[in-house]
């Protein structure tokens, strides 16, 4: 589907290991990326598959993350059921999973989706490895059976809610693999601290990710980046990298960017060498994305808050 075979890209590697002198084995080797791959419908992974390919063909190590909401809804839709959604006090809109959508959820990301692209590596010379957050005890932390909602303009508790926060990830687990020249491929849920598989945010489950790696994290979707005016693409926030252009950037955000924006905080807070915000649908996107592209976000846009604390 991409045009690599797996002989290819060892050959590949085998010439850049050759022909490089200056290749340092140890200690002189770029962070990690961590690719975060949408899951709307505008998003198509093809082109992505194949920079992951290129990049780790040139000795770089990558983690995928990817989401699947749209496919989640559809699954529910054709079961007869409808997705929830919620509104929170801050005004972010987010799923809401009960016990049936945790059980669509569970087949559809770790069954479906986390296999076909796992495949689609595969077949791309990639030794991809598809993981969930439960596996090894990738993603953990906290459940939240409880959340806070706002329905009619009123502050209620929702309860019965099958979601948490990723607070430690299995940073060790992801080296392992990489040591070994396997590319994870990572998707939720994540695993609870009461042991049970719960939901969570696939955006925020790649800036702990990257965090945990101190990596550049590439977040992919179906626009150019962060839009000073989100109607109009010309306007795109090319880099944040001091407190004020990191407010601005939080203040530009609507919508479903501002979970995108919110993932960067957390990442770069984890320890991410980088957050770009990008677009999936170009030839090459993590390239270009890593050669400038999107929107740019450095651990210095977040100095003042930190000195703060």
């Amino acid at each position: 589907m991409t045009g690599y075979t797996r002989e290819e890209l060892l050959a590949a590697h085998e010439q850049l290991v050759d022909n490089d002198a200056n290749l340092i084995a140890d200690g002189g080797k770029e962070p990690p990326v961590v690719v975060k791959i949408g899951g709307a419908k505008a998003v198509d992974p093809e082109g992505a598959v194949a920079d992951v390919a290129h990049l780790v063909a040139n000795g770089t190590d990558v983690v995928v993350v990817h989401g699947g909401s749209t496919a989640v809804d559809e699954t529910l839709e054709e079961l007869g059921e409808e997705p929830t959604y919620v509104e929170s006090p801050s005004g972010i809109t987010g799923r809401f999973t009960d016990e049936r959508t945790m059980e669509v959820f569970s087949m559809v990301m770790p069954g479906k989706l986390n296999t076909d692209l796992t495949a689609l590596f595969r077949e791309a010379g990639v030794d991809a490895l598809g993981l969930s957050g439960v596996d090894g005890g990738l993603l953990t932390g906290p459940r939240k059976s409880a959340v806070r909602v706002v329905e009619n303009g009123k502050k209620k508790i929702k309860r019965g809610d099958h979601s948490g926060k990723i607070t430690s990830v299995n940073a060790s687990l992801l080296e392992t693999l990489l040591d070994g020249g396997y590319t994870p491929i990572v998707t939720v849920p994540m695993l609870a601290d009461d042991g049970v598989p719960v939901n969570a945010d696939a955006d925020r489950a790649a800036a702990a990710v990257a965090g945990a790696l101190g990596a550049k994290l590439v977040v992919l979707t179906d626009v150019k980046g962060v839009y000073a005016d989100p109607d109009d693409e010309s306007t795109l926030i090319e880099t944040a990298d001091t407190p004020d252009e990191f407010d601005a950037l939080e203040a530009a955000a609507e919508g479903f960017m501002t979970k995108k924006v919110m993932a960067a905080k957390e990442a770069l807070d984890g320890g991410a060498a980088e957050v770009i915000v990008s677009d999936a649908n170009l030839n090459d996107p993590i390239v270009t994305a890593l050669n400038g592209g999107g929107t740019h976000v450095t651990p210095g846009a977040l100095v003042e808050a930190e000195e703060a604390k």
